[in-house]
């Protein structure tokens, strides 16, 4: 007899409460809402997610440990649905233009509490003057070559659904290193799903370009802006956009 999963029949009335619940997380598993080896929520957070019991819930879990599309281990429950691991930078990377460390490089990251650029304010819908968590990005050969600095600013709606973001703010002195690679991640995490709007424009009497990336959630809500200003001569600029998949 062949083996079935969750996915081989649609949700019906009749099907057992947590076989439909099984199929709603594969649903956000394969749309990216978790990516694959993420760690998922805690039983009491999916329950209060899909309005279920802890036990429907753990069930339904058990349900897709059996099929090999979740794993638990001492860290917890993890998506395994075939795709890129979340230790592969992201496609659309935080903060836009930032790259990793190589030898005769120099890359710092910090945040600060503070009152951001006026355009940014005016982009995030803040009061003038109003502070808020800003990420300070610079990257450098040490010969000074292909300098890049990016400035983000983020939002209050950022700040007040996204947890992770929100721990920020007590430590925001501009002094200690705060890379928010997973800054996109923890977005999509807390259900916001991302539209990223990039535009480039050339400064004047100089061979520099800025990147200037504005992010909003499905609300059209205003999330992060990014200002990158890189060296045209020394940098080319690759944007890599992936979708998720349609499931059958």
């Amino acid at each position: 007899m062949a083996r079935t999963t969750p996915h081989d029949h649609p949700p019906a009335e009749e099907e057992p409460l947590y076989r439909r619940i099984a199929t709603r997380l594969i649903g956000e598993l394969r749309d990216g809402r978790i990516p694959p080896g993420e760690r998922l929520p805690g039983e009491r957070r999916l329950a209060e997610h899909f309005g279920v019991s802890r036990e429907t819930v753990r069930q339904a879990l058990e349900l897709l440990r059996r099929d090999g599309l979740v794993a638990t281990d001492r860290r917890g429950s993890h998506a395994t649905l075939p795709g890129l691991s979340v230790e592969t930078p992201a496609s659309l990377a935080f903060p836009v233009g930032a790259t990793a460390a190589t030898p005769g490089t120099v890359a710092r990251a910090t945040v600060t509490w503070e009152p951001p650029p006026p355009d940014h304010a005016e982009a995030l819908g803040l009061a003038p003057g109003r502070p808020t968590l800003v990420h300070n990005y610079r990257y450098a050969t040490t010969d000074g070559r292909g300098l890049r600095t990016a400035v983000t600013s983020f939002s209050a709606v950022a700040l007040a659904e996204v947890e992770e973001l929100g721990r920020y703010r007590d430590r925001a002195d501009g002094t200690a290193t705060a890379h928010l690679r997973r800054a996109y991640d923890w977005m999509r995490r807390a259900g916001l799903t991302l539209h990223h709007r990039d535009a480039i424009t050339r400064l004047a009497s100089t061979r520099s370009v800025r990147v200037t990336r504005q992010v909003h959630d499905q609300y059209a809500r205003p999330l992060e802006i990014t200002d990158l200003v890189v060296d045209a001569q020394q940098d080319a600029l690759v944007y890599e956009f992936t979708l998720p998949g349609r499931a059958d």
